[in-house]
């Protein structure tokens, strides 16, 4: 039998509701069915990573200090709902630095890959933009796109494998994937 995937997440817009360079701890609050589909994920055995880009730092709205108490929280939340985060990864970086660990950058897949001993391309990336899916598909990845509405004019390529209203029908695609994919 083959180990459970790595379930790649980004943060904002797809765990919780996208603030907008939230920079307060207690305004994090998950998307709706994120909990579910969080533990649901978690106990089929899958790792849960989040990578997340957080140019707020780098525009000088938060601190790195600040960024980390918005982290510790989220790690309580996901522990509240009986889940486990394996690791929290962020770009600090705005658009115009042209980093590569930005989303759709490869860098921190590739660090949380190393750090904690799996293959990218197994890995589900899970995101409410584009740049999420172009990220995982860079890598090989299977990717899915949050898109409550499915309203999106998706483009031809990278196409995501998988659009869903929300984490919990994401965590119930992940689930009639062979593990083999």
């Amino acid at each position: 039998m083959t180990e459970p995937r790595v379930i790649v997440l980004d943060r904002d817009g797809t765990m919780v509701i996208d603030r907008h360079y939230l920079d307060d701890p207690d305004g994090l609050e998950f998307e709706p069915h994120a909990a579910a589909g969080l533990r649901r994920m978690y106990e089929n055995g899958h790792r849960l990573v989040v990578i997340t880009n957080q140019s707020g730092i780098g525009r000088g709205l938060f601190s790195v200090e600040r960024l980390a108490a918005i982290h510790a929280r989220l790690e309580t939340m996901v522990q509240g709902i009986g889940a486990k985060l394996a690791g929290i990864y962020y770009c600090p970086h705005t658009p115009e630095d042209r980093c590569e660990c930005r989303k759709p950058g490869s860098e921190l897949l590739l660090r949380a890959a190393a750090d904690l001993g799996f293959d990218p391309a197994r890995c589900v990336v899970i995101g409410d933009k584009m740049s999420d899916v172009e990220f995982g598909a860079r890598l090989g990845a299977l990717t899915i796109l949050i898109d409550p509405q499915r309203a999106r004019d998706l483009p031809r390529t990278p196409r995501p494998d998988c659009v869903a209203a929300d984490l919990l029908e994401a965590a119930l695609w992940v689930e009639s994937q062979p593990e083999t994919q």
